[in-house]
């Protein structure tokens, strides 16, 4: 057999097809890491080209004729010289057996087991997900299966086997025929890593939650049972990578060993050196910290496999359909040292930004010329989108505070930051920063400072991150910011904590936004296509634009029965929490009222005159606004969008049940009422309109009734928000029909369909399919 000597020797048998481990050392821990090395092509269904699956603290275990691979539980410990103690917490939780494997041959105390399928079965669990995503059910075929024996390697420290697993199966989804040549077999390669555990000498870092490093409920939670009465039972570590200074005590010093990272070679340009430039933003804030070129950025060496775990890679992932891009990293599971940081960029953010740029100035003259200043955007945007994903495997959470400091983080998410000139014209110059923020650098001078000998570190960490906060910067994480990006039941209250917002003023920059929008809009014409490219695709630019604002209104109703906070711990001096003012949430409320006039949201006519129906070739595209006209575009289906967004936002029941504890605190404080009759007043007793400024006008109220009858009957919503809501409906539909009769045609139809539906409801409030409302393009990520 072919033998690959490292730190798990393998043995390839050619002519059988088998793959052998050699087992040397029983009962000593080691890493293991299972990956998905070639994926299934499409973010909807998640199973990314280079995706990490879980790691595991493993040892080898025999038992009479047989080897397993057990899974160490690190997650309980028990900190203790006492072995009984350790015995006690050894025994109190499960541990997991990964693998069995029958001896075949032993000599000397080494034993040699066929872990062949093993190695085929489907480790990434790629089956379960396909089943999840309603693709259909499949299993792993080990007839269609094998070894990939060109990436699969044995080193000193860590051994790389790598499987080509067919998942065979009837498939019932839409997308995984797009992305298989035959859906009944889904090959996948899958690749496996046994590391060699880091050397000793790495400090482990407590996490704090104001340092702005991942919270560790990622999947990295640590309970020390061994911690004295009285002590956190919890204690757990900031993910980092190992870096220590030649010179503690130089202000400035090389590093014993930077971190390096490499640069897949399938990256092209100029998209590589903009991957590159992002990524190197990095060295600013580690020179920040004291250290001379300790972070560096290489090309993969040729013929090197991503997978392998000694070197951190940045990936570039292709996929049928834009998405999100990715940060992650292999840990020691007991300190929680980064071994490896993998980052995943998708391919497509790049021309979405070019889409965006292109709506944004409506670029293209008769000439035929393309400005350089769309690829410019767009790789600006490269840049961040490299140097946010490398934060995330530096072991940096996001921080959605940041845009309103002025962009202090590229841990943020951006929208990009588009200006009117002077004389009206759009700017794009200001559109993404560039280079590190001043939260990164504090960030990475918290996290990888290397003290001199004889410094209190834990001490004079804690003076780094009150020099932050004194500094006026501020940190949302995860946790409080998502809310509203994904599901309208949770809408987050700090009003610093959004995604892809701008502006230290959230109300401001979104009526900044709603004039740069209108400007936008009145100049797209057959400028935004290029010459010889289809009219209908105008329609494509059209809907981002058209929408640009939905993320800035998210952010200023955070204003609305917000409260902003910190994580503050006793003595540090941070305001633990303040509710936003009345002047501000009624600011807030008025301007997103705005975007529900009809002037917000009517298309121009000459516009639409020039959006024919998608010619042959172009198929339906989930990113066009959805339509209720077939395959004719449909101004009243954006703007039944568009005035979703808003509504949605209003009447959050999370956002009404804040209101009214606010309000029960103080009187000052806007009640959920208050907002109701607002909405009220610019919806169902405004002055109905003619023609389309009226068709919008209903548009609109139909959506404020569906959102009120939804939280009227929402069982998990505050009990004094339904009772208002109901109240309102209860108002509402005598009004109705006392106007029916008296309106004009079109009206008196709205008016009267109106009111059956809140008829219906009344009768069996689970009767909400009357109205069944239209969904939005996706946004994230823009």
């Amino acid at each position: 057999m072919q033998h690959l000597d490292g730190f798990v020797d393998l043995y390839w048998d050619e002519e059988g097809g088998k793959l052998l481990l050699e087992v040397a050392e029983l009962e000593t821990p080691f890493i293991y890491v299972s990956s998905l090395a070639r994926g299934v092509g499409s973010n909807d269904l998640g199973l990314d080209r280079g995706q990490l699956g879980e790691t595991h603290l493993a040892r080898f275990v025999r038992s009479g004729k047989k080897v397993l691979l057990l899974a160490d539980n690190p997650a309980y410990v028990a900190t203790s010289d006492n072995a009984d103690e350790l015995q006690a917490i050894r025994e109190a939780f499960a541990r997991s057996a990964l693998g069995g494997f029958e001896i075949v041959a032993e000599s000397r105390g080494r034993v040699l087991v066929d872990a062949t399928d093993w190695f085929l079965r489907d480790a990434h669990n790629v089956a379960a997900r396909l089943k999840q995503t309603e693709q259909g059910s499949y299993k792993a075929d080990p007839q269609r299966s094998a070894i990939f024996l060109p990436r699969t390697k044995a080193f000193p420290d860590n051994t790389e086997i790598e499987a080509m697993v067919t998942l065979a199966g009837e498939p019932s989804g839409a997308v995984i025929g797009t992305v298989t040549p035959d859906a009944r077999a889904v090959t996948v390669h899958q690749h496996h890593s046994f590391v060699r555990l880091p050397e000793p000498g790495y400090e482990p870092l407590p996490y704090d939650p104001r340092s702005g490093f991942i919270d560790p409920s990622y999947g990295s939670l640590r309970y020390d049972y061994g911690s004295p009465i009285g002590e956190p039972l919890r204690q757990t570590y900031a993910w980092r990578h190992r870096l220590e200074k030649r010179d503690p005590a130089a202000v400035l010093s090389e590093p014993v060993e930077p971190i390096v990272y490499y640069l897949d070679r399938g990256a092209p340009e100029p998209v590589r050196t903009a991957l590159i430039e992002g990524a190197l933003w990095w060295n600013e804030a580690f020179e920040a910290a004291g250290y001379k070129d300790a972070f560096q950025v290489q090309m993969l060496p040729e013929g090197a496999d991503p997978m392998d775990v000694r070197y951190n890679v940045i990936q570039w992932v292709h996929r049928s359909t834009r998405g999100w891009s990715y940060g992650a990293s292999v840990r020691d599971p007991r300190t929680q040292e980064i071994i490896k940081g993998h980052v995943t960029l998708g391919s497509l953010r790049v021309r979405q930004d070019y889409l965006l740029a292109e709506g944004l100035t409506a670029p293209y003259g008769e000439d035929g010329a393309v400005p350089e200043e769309l690829l410019e955007f767009a790789l600006a945007r490269i840049r961040q989108l490299s140097a946010h994903e490398v934060g995330h495997t530096l072991g940096l959470e996001h921080n959605f505070a940041a845009s309103t400091d002025n962009r202090a983080s590229v841990m943020d998410y951006p929208h990009p930051y588009v200006t009117l000139t002077g004389n009206g014209e759009v700017d794009l110059s200001q559109a993404y920063d560039s280079g590190m923020g001043e939260w990164d650098k504090r960030a990475i001078l918290y996290g990888y400072q290397d003290f001199p000998e004889g410094t209190d570190a834990a001490a004079a960490r804690e003076q780094i991150i009150r020099d932050t906060y004194a500094r006026g910067l501020h940190f949302v994480a995860d946790a409080h910011s998502r809310g509203d990006a994904f599901a309208v039941s949770a809408g987050p209250a700090h009003p610093r904590g959004s995604l892809w917002d701008n502006g230290s003023d959230p109300v401001a920059e979104l009526q900044r936004l709603m004039t740069l929008r209108e400007t936008v809009l009145a100049q797209f014409s057959e400028r935004t296509v290029r010459v010889g490219r289809p009219m209908a695709s105008i329609e494509d630019a059209l809907v981002p634009m058209y929408l640009m604002h939905r993320y800035q209104v998210q952010a200023a109703a955070t204003l609305i029965g917000g409260q902003e906070f910190s994580y503050a711990m006793r003595g540090d001096g941070l305001v633990p929490t303040a509710m936003v003012t009345p002047a501000r949430q009624r600011e807030a409320i008025s301007a997103l009222l705005d975007t529900l006039k009809p002037e917000a949201l009517a298309l121009r006519p000459e516009l639409l005159a020039l959006i024919p129906p998608r010619p042959p070739g172009s198929g339906d595209d989930r990113e066009l606004f959805p339509r209720q006209t077939g395959y004719v575009v449909d101004p009243l289906a954006a703007a039944q969008v568009a005035a979703s967004l808003s509504v949605d936002l209003l009447l959050n029941p999370t956002r009404a049940a804040r209101m009214n504890n606010n309000r029960a605190r103080s009187a000052a404080q806007p009640a959920f009422l208050d907002l109701l009759g607002a909405l009220l007043a610019v919806t169902f007793y405004a002055e109905p309109a003619t023609g389309n400024a009226g068709a919008l006008q209903r548009v609109v109220n139909t959506v404020t009734l569906d959102r009120l009858m939804q939280l009227a009957g929402n069982a998990d919503a505050q009990t004094q928000a339904r009772a208002e809501a109901l109240d309102v409906l209860l108002a509402l539909q005598p009004q109705l029909e006392e106007r029916a009769p008296v309106a004009s045609p079109d009206w008196r139809a709205h008016y009267r369909f109106l009111a059956v539906q809140i008829d219906r409801f009344l009768d069996d409030g689970e009767a909400l399919a009357g109205l069944k409302l239209l969904g939005a393009p996706p946004g994230s990520p823009i």
